[in-house]
């Protein structure tokens, strides 16, 4: 049967096809700990993640494909919608609460997106609009766990926020196909939805912070390893100039931040 090649992504951008029911993607360090972790999900009864069935004698992983939407850059307009960005806050509360029965203890797990203060929960890490499918605008499934590791489940909430929202500075957000929006209204959105108290609130804006550097210091680590896939999306954004002005950016804005989610 003929692989379809499934665009998005950056990592693995060309190298995820489907064939028939089943999604063939690359395998990693991690992946076996990943399907342990993503088959105790779904015998829980959790539905909103991939199902693994194996890894094939090519090393390519192999999970059960998710019917839906899948938004890439330029995001189109749906994708963008709040009642959108809150179902994804809801399924992400969802798989949170999942995970709380795995431990994870003793398996290893990616280190690349971890949350630097630890946890017990397994986390996602790179909730993007580009790992969630959709129908009917609603979000059904989150996809691509490479980076799946322990943390606080808040953490992946300030991940989430930070690429779906987007918290970004303007020209940044408009070379993904973001249209204006205000960042600070959707992130209360995101803390309301998922349920977040007071205290986490205003851990969550910390987190941001704390989140655009790291994400940018990732950034430069796959550059610096010869990554060519990074290598060509830094260029397409802009370079190092992207990663300065969204700094500036944020140094501005944070304290609005802080005072909508009070």
């Amino acid at each position: 049967m003929d692989e379809e090649v499934l665009h998005g992504g950056v990592a693995n951008a060309g190298q995820v096809t489907r064939v028939g029911a089943h999604v063939l993607r690359p395998s990693n360090p991690h992946s076996q700990t990943i399907h342990h972790f993503l088959t105790a999900l779904h015998d829980s009864g959790f539905d909103g993640a991939s199902v693994p069935v194996g890894i094939d004698d090519d090393g390519r992983e192999r999970l059960r494909f998710i019917e839906g939407d899948v938004p890439v850059p330029p995001f189109p307009a749906w994708a963008q919608a709040d009642d959108v960005l809150a179902s994804v806050a809801a399924l992400l509360r969802r798989f949170h609460e999942a995970s709380r029965s795995f431990d994870p203890a003793g398996s290893t797990w990616s280190d690349e997106m971890v949350d630097p203060h630890g946890g017990t929960v397994v986390c996602h890490n790179d909730v993007c609009l580009e790992n969630v499918v959709f129908r009917d605008g609603v979000a059904v499934g989150l996809l691509d766990f490479d980076f799946a590791a322990p943390g606080r489940p808040v953490y992946d909430v300030a991940q989430f926020a930070r690429m779906c929202i987007p918290v970004d500075d303007p020209v940044n957000a408009a070379r993904l196909g973001f249209t204006p929006a205000d960042p600070a209204a959707r992130l209360r959105l995101v803390a309301d939805t998922y349920g977040l108290d007071a205290d986490l609130r205003h851990e969550l804006v910390a987190i941001v912070s704390e989140s655009i550097e790291r994400g940018g210091q990732f950034v430069r680590r796959r550059i610096e390893a010869g990554d060519a896939n990074f290598i060509k999306m830094f260029n397409d954004m802009g370079g190092e100039e992207r990663i300065v002005r969204r700094r500036r950016w944020w140094d501005v804005e944070r304290a609005r931040f802080d005072a909508v989610l009070r």
